[in-house]
């Protein structure tokens, strides 16, 4: 079992949607694949017309156990399942405070699927809170999606730094380009500079889109509902990066 998480300690940069377009695009590849949404705001849950409900509270939720897998519902798609979001999760941190090794929660929670799913994505809340800290514990891969802005490239290098001093294994952090729009000369000179800078950008770039902003009306993926559309290539060029690294991370 791998496990992919999508974060970014800011918000808007199109997180939630590349991970509900990666998660369609694994199980129609044949990856039996479950969709974890940790962010109580709950857009995966929304996106994938899942009612935001869990059959238990934070701390419950931080335990694990029975109750937490009997939360997780089938969606619209075969091989795709959704461990959904609810507003109770807004106290997840405060329920991760009160266990002995704090940090590795999720990780021993999400290892009672690791018989059931090929493949765990974790959509996660912009945060850089003790749940970040568990994402960075538990995910074999992070993916950061950067948009070409001064912001967005600087909360990337906040994040690194974080990592090395909280000695967190930075190089299975990899950026990915989000929200481009190509016409813009900032956009490429600052796509150019990050490539630069960092380690480990993956080349598939996610442009701005409209059809991305009608996830909202559609409630489905749009590699599902627009396939052919320019932002349906761009996920399907990601998830084909993506899904060397998981097969990469699966060898012995």
């Amino acid at each position: 079992m791998t496990i992919l998480a999508f974060y970014s300690n800011k918000g808007g940069v199109g997180k939630t949607t590349t991970a509900v377009n990666l998660a369609y695009l694994a199980a129609q590849s044949g990856t039996k694949t479950l969709l974890c949404d940790l962010d109580p705001q709950s857009s995966a849950t929304f996106y994938l017309r899942v009612k935001p409900k869990l059959k238990v509270k934070a701390k419950g939720f931080a335990r694990g156990g029975q109750l937490v897998a009997n939360s997780i519902k089938g969606t619209d798609y075969d091989r795709l399942d959704l461990l959904p979001a609810a507003l109770a999760l807004r106290k997840l941190d405060l329920a991760l405070h009160q266990f002995k090794r704090a940090k590795h929660r999720l990780a021993k929670m999400l290892a009672m699927f690791k018989d059931e799913y090929d493949l765990i994505i974790l959509d996660s809340p912009s945060t850089i809170t003790l749940l970040a800290e568990n994402i960075f514990v538990a995910a074999d891969r992070i993916f950061v999606p950067l948009m070409p802005t001064p912001l967005s490239v600087r909360t990337q290098q906040h994040l690194l730094v974080f990592c090395r001093q909280k000695k967190y294994d930075s190089a299975k952090i990899y950026a990915f380009f989000s929200l481009v729009d190509r016409r813009k000369n900032l956009h490429r000179e600052l796509m150019d500079a990050a490539r630069a800078e960092f380690d480990h950008v993956l080349p598939a770039a996610v442009p701005y889109s409209a059809v991305i902003e009608r996830m909202g009306l559609e409630r489905a993926p749009v590699t599902a509902f627009a396939p052919r559309s320019a932002a349906a290539k761009a996920y399907q060029a990601l998830w084909k990066e993506m899904q060397g690294l998981v097969e990469s991370n699966q060898q012995p």
